[in-house]
C-alpha cells in the first residue's frame, strides 16, 4: 500500500517520517520524497495515530487525488530545479513526463489548490536553491546561474530581487535565515 505524504521536500523530510513509522511500529519497504510504501494495509484505527504524529513533524496525510497530484506536482518543479544542468526539457514538458498528466490540466488544479501558479511556485524554488547555493560559498554567481538554469547572472539578478527584495550580493552580507522549503 502506497500513502502519499505532503511536504516532503529532502533527505531529512524521509527520516523524519521514518521515524514517525518506526515510533508507530508501522512496517514499510521505501520512504521515499512524497510517499511510503507500507508492507501491508493499515487498519483504519491507526490512521488518526499516524495522521497526529505526522502533523506533529509537520508533514500530512494525502486521501484527496487532486491533492495528491498537486504534491506530486511540487516534488517534480522541485526534481526540475535540482536538476536544471542535466534536463534538457522545459518546465512543463519535463513535468508531463513526470506525472504522466497533460499540463494544461495540472496547471488548472495547481492554481485552483495553491493560488498560485506553477511558474510562480518554480521560481520561488529556484531563488531558494539559489540561496543555498549563495549560502554554501563554494560557487561563483556565474556558476550558479547555470547550475540553477538561468540564462545568466543578470537573469538570476532580477529574479532574485523580485522575490526576495536584494540582490545576490545584499543577500550574502545580509543573509538571512532560509525558509523552508515547503513554505515557499
Amino acid at each position: 500500500m502506497r500513502l502519499l505524504i505532503k511536504n516532503m521536500v529532502c533527505r531529512h523530510c524521509v527520516a523524519a517520517v521514518a521515524r514517525v513509522l518506526d515510533t508507530l511500529g508501522i512496517a514499510y519497504r521505501k520512504v521515499e520524497i512524497g510517499s511510503v510504501d507500507l508492507t501491508a494495509p493499515l487498519p483504519p484505527d491507526s490512521l488518526g495515530a499516524l495522521d497526529a504524529a505526522l502533523a506533529a513533524e509537520g508533514f500530512e496525510r494525502l486521501d484527496d487525488p487532486s491533492a495528491a497530484l498537486v504534491e506530486r506536482t511540487k516534488l517534480a518543479v522541485l526534481n526540475h530545479v535540482r536538476s536544471a544542468p542535466d534536463c534538457h526539457l522545459k518546465l512543463s514538458a519535463c513535468i508531463e513526463e513526470q506525472l504522466g498528466v497533460p499540463f494544461d490540466t495540472i496547471s488548472r488544479l495547481f492554481s485552483r489548490i495553491e493560488g498560485r501558479t506553477i511558474e510562480k511556485y518554480h521560481i520561488a524554488q529556484k531563488v531558494e536553491r539559489v540561496k543555498e547555493l549563495l549560502v554554501y560559498g563554494n560557487m561563483s554567481l556565474d556558476e550558479i546561474a547555470d547550475a540553477v538554469g538561468y540564462s545568466g547572472t543578470a537573469h538570476l539578478s532580477r529574479q532574485f530581487k523580485a522575490v526576495t527584495g536584494l540582490t545576490p550580493t545584499a543577500f550574502m552580507r545580509e543573509n538571512p535565515p532560509r525558509k523552508p522549503l515547503n513554505e515557499v
